[in-house]
């Protein structure tokens, strides 16, 4: 008789202990997806080196999933199309992430996703009635309009 207490409360103790493991990791399940944004795997501040010709800029990427993920892609170098005489952009083959939602007014400097596979690269202010995810913001835009110039152009973008 005591063997089989013994027995059954060997078996209720690692019946509990392994329950335990099993909720803790359904809460650490849920909790990551919950986390659609991805801020855990991008530190804040993380850095991009842009060169345009002989023009180089610094920007800053986005703290979200969608600059984890094209953060994942570089460097890499893209041919990018003039549109709207206020922006480039190229389509991606595979989709990136997105959360997009309406900026409002669109800076100089800002890379953004539209739709969930093309990349844009903004080069003057103007307001926007369309939905964007945030990928990256150039720090000092200053100069961008002058490098990107007129037509299609060629970007690389690198960590820094």
């Amino acid at each position: 008789m005591p063997l089989l207490i013994t027995l059954i409360m060997v078996c209720s103790l690692s019946l509990s202990t392994s329950s335990c493991g099993k909720n803790n990791e359904l809460g650490t399940t849920q909790e990551n997806a919950n986390n659609t944004n991805g801020n855990t795997t991008n530190p804040a501040g993380s850095k991009m080196k842009i060169t345009i010709g002989t023009a180089v800029f610094t920007a800053t990427l986005s703290n979200n999933s969608t600059g984890n993920a094209f953060k994942t892609r570089l460097p890499i170098t893209l041919n990018m199309t003039e549109l709207n005489s206020n922006e480039k952009y190229v389509d991606f083959q595979t989709a990136l992430p997105s959360n997009a939602a309406n900026p409002g007014t669109i800076q100089p400097g800002d890379i953004l996703l539209y739709g969930s596979n093309t990349i844009v690269l903004f080069y003057k202010t103007f307001s926007t009635s369309y939905r964007y995810t945030s990928i990256a913001r150039i720090d000092n835009p200053s100069s961008l309009a002058a490098a990107l110039g007129n037509g299609s152009i060629t970007v690389k973008f690198e960590l820094e």
